[in-house]
């Protein structure tokens, strides 16, 4: 029996991880994937993050500026988080997937085919990329091209001299189009029209917005994407152009509500979302109608010993980012030492 488990390897599960340490509880960190790393070691290489890395940091060590300057890249972050974990000693088992948290008298027990753990309390911090969300669009069965998830991106090489619809308006959206444009007769598809920030500003004036829970402030404003260099160079050449959502897929592209339409050797849906990896939280009963778990803070209205942590604004401001993690760990370790002592 354990104080706690932590179920998740990634950034979230890192951070509760050093502030576990720091409160002398007795801990271990289960993660599905073979390597350090989270979900950044699936990313595509060129993926960039959209704050510096001063501001991209867990606690207690500052994420290493990149070496050719710039916001740090995917392959960055995996290094980082590999560093960090080590660095910490942080008791991580790896590969472990685990099956199912069950109720067990005055605990939890977790359970994987790799072993059962039993603990006080049980920090869920899986993340949302092994669960990607594509909409359903009338014709997306029909379409005989290529469709693929952000998950699925791994470059725009395989698209060179194709005809591309890029879904999503977005950071990542913008990101993959700006690169995409480069190699593919890119059109770009949007259901909102996308806004830049000024080349000034970066995601910390995001973070700060969902921190604060503004709504209409002046930054909300001003844009949601972050204008990182490939996004600039694609503005620059006039790529980022947007076009309303189409209406449904054909068997060689997309149509609109007006009857236009284009074709298209591949759609890359990108922005288009994730959902939070749950599933082996089932056994505990514990979701809404929506899907999520109604919590407080990060711990489970209908089961205390539980705290989600990560997963987006629901579980902790922000908490999807790894500075956002950070925060929320803080607050949510302080609160299980504070409820377990009682």
């Amino acid at each position: 029996m354990t104080d706690v488990v932590v179920i998740g390897g990634g950034q979230a599960g890192l951070a509760a991880g050093y502030y576990l340490r720091r409160h002398k509880l007795d801990f271990v960190i289960l993660d599905a994937h073979a390597a350090p790393g989270g979900a950044w070691q699936h990313a595509w290489p060129s993926l960039r993050l959209f704050s510096p890395a001063q501001y991209s940091s867990l606690p207690g060590r500052m994420m290493p500026a990149p070496a050719e300057g710039g916001y740090p890249s995917a392959a960055d972050t995996v290094a980082y988080l590999t560093d960090y974990e080590r660095r910490y000693d942080l008791p991580v088992v790896r590969p472990v997937r685990v099956d199912a948290v069950r109720r067990d008298g005055d605990h939890l027990r977790v359970e994987s085919a790799g072993g059962t753990w039993r603990a006080r309390t049980v920090i869920s911090a899986t993340g949302t990329w092994s669960h990607p969300y594509v909409p359903y669009y009338p014709g997306m069965r029909d379409f005989a091209g290529r469709q693929l998830h952000t998950v699925d991106y791994r470059g725009p090489e395989p698209f060179a001299g194709k005809r591309v619809v890029v879904v999503g308006g977005a950071n990542s959206g913008a990101q993959v189009l700006a690169e995409v444009s480069t190699f593919a007769d890119a059109t770009w598809v949007t259901l909102r029209p996308p806004r830049l920030l000024p080349d000034e500003l970066d995601g910390r004036a995001l973070f700060g917005l969902a921190t604060s829970r503004l709504r209409g402030g002046a930054v909300a404003d001003l844009g949601d994407i972050v204008a990182v260099p490939s996004v600039r160079e694609a503005r620059e050449r006039g790529a980022l152009k947007a076009e309303p959502m189409f209406a449904r897929l054909t068997e060689t592209g997309v149509t609109w509500a007006d009857g236009s339409a284009l074709d298209c050797d591949a759609i890359i849906w990108c922005c288009t979302g994730f959902r939070p990896a749950l599933g082996h939280l089932t056994p505990l009963k514990l979701r809404a109608t929506n899907g999520l778990i109604p919590v407080d803070g990060t711990q489970a209205r209908g089961e205390p010993r539980l705290h989600l942590l990560g997963y987006g604004d629901w579980t902790g401001p922000a908490s999807a980012t790894l500075i956002g993690a950070s925060r929320t760990a803080r607050d949510m370790v302080a609160r299980i030492v504070t409820e377990t002592s009682d």
